[in-house]
């Protein structure tokens, strides 16, 4: 029995290749405008809501009363949340693109799992605790888990499919999950430290921790923008790509490591979260196309407006407590994603 998925040229193939450069620039700037304006609600809402005045004292230096020293501490989450759901989206957009699979996220696919459970391993075992050593961990095991989703996915008749490497990735993903677990579970004080990391959220941002993440994000975020043109041509199949002049095998592999780079650092730092990397691309696609040149850039901006929202309102409907992004973000994703399974064409059972 084998199941094999409709070809398609482009992840989403109701999708057209380009809009017109008005509507992508409206789209691009819209987005950029929401950002901003989810930011100012990021620093000004919370368990405590602060005035105007608080807020625009806290940002020109002020910190005299309990309301500045609030938007103070809130800049660096608000930082954090923006760069990181800019990170996911952008990784899940470069893995769509490379594997021609419309549920490729690096949640789905075991990558963040990877991360999650070499940062695990390093905590328990090694004792490594500062963010160099930690996003190193993470991206090794980012890197691992996608070479290995990849291989299992790619045994049978068929090679990698679609469907074969969500199955071979959701597999990884549950094995990674209780291999974490067993980790944790017998060790209360790394239990304790990592109890609100596994869920994933931003709550814990430092500048220190930003400044050490955010060159690494950069440097992931770089490599995918750089390989935009490239991945619109492997988005035509390997044998055309070719004939055009695409060396396939550099473009995939480059496009591979910028979104294991930016998977694994944006896991190190805020734990694994779910979805960002397949919802947003999807989106952006119906919104200007699928010309990678413009759908990446879009993706991690909506991707920072997405987490940004479920930053905030994970902590408005909980007050005094908050509800962890990656809860929200998982109840956002998971009947996004049985939308798109049953969209798929299955041919063959």
């Amino acid at each position: 029995m084998t199941t094999s998925l409709a070809p398609a040229p482009l992840p989403d193939a109701a999708a057209p290749l380009r809009r017109p450069a008005g509507v992508r620039w409206a789209w691009l700037g819209a987005s950029l405008v929401l950002l901003v304006v989810l930011c100012t609600a990021s620093i000004a809402f919370g368990a405590r809501d602060v005035t105007v005045s608080e807020l625009l004292a806290a940002l020109s230096g002020r910190t005299d009363t309990v309301g500045e020293a609030a938007v103070v501490a809130r800049v660096p989450r608000t930082v954090l949340a923006a760069v990181v759901g800019a990170a996911l989206a952008l990784a899940g957009a470069t893995m769509q693109a490379v594997t021609r699979n419309p549920l490729a996220d690096p949640g789905i696919l075991g990558v963040s799992g990877g991360a999650a459970l070499a940062v695990v391993i390093g905590l328990a075992f090694f004792g490594v605790a500062d963010p160099w050593s930690t996003m190193g961990l993470a991206i090794a095991g980012a890197g691992g888990a996608a070479v290995f989703v990849y291989a299992v996915g790619s045994l049978g008749r068929g090679g990698a499919t679609p469907l074969k490497l969500a199955l071979a990735g959701a597999a990884v993903s549950a094995a990674f999950a209780s291999l974490v677990s067993a980790i944790l579970l017998p060790r209360v004080d790394v239990m304790e430290t990592f109890r609100f990391w596994q869920i994933g959220g931003v709550g814990g941002a430092t500048w220190d921790r930003l400044l050490a993440v955010l060159p690494v994000l950069g440097l992931g975020a770089l490599i995918c923008l750089l390989t935009a043109r490239g991945m619109n041509s492997l988005a035509l199949g390997d044998d055309l790509a070719a004939g055009l002049g695409e060396n396939v095998g550099q473009t995939r592999l480059l496009s591979s490591a910028g979104a294991v780079i930016l998977c694994g650092a944006a896991t190190a730092v805020a734990g694994p979260i779910g979805f960002v990397g397949l919802v947003i691309p999807h989106l952006c696609r119906l919104l200007i196309g699928t010309d990678h040149r413009w759908l990446l850039p879009l993706s991690a901006v909506v991707g920072a407006d997405l987490l940004l929202t479920a930053d905030v309102i994970g902590r408005i409907v909980a007050r005094p407590e908050e509800i962890e992004v990656g809860i929200l973000t998982a109840l956002i994703g998971a009947p996004f994603f049985i939308w798109i399974v049953r969209r798929q064409r299955v041919r063959e059972l």
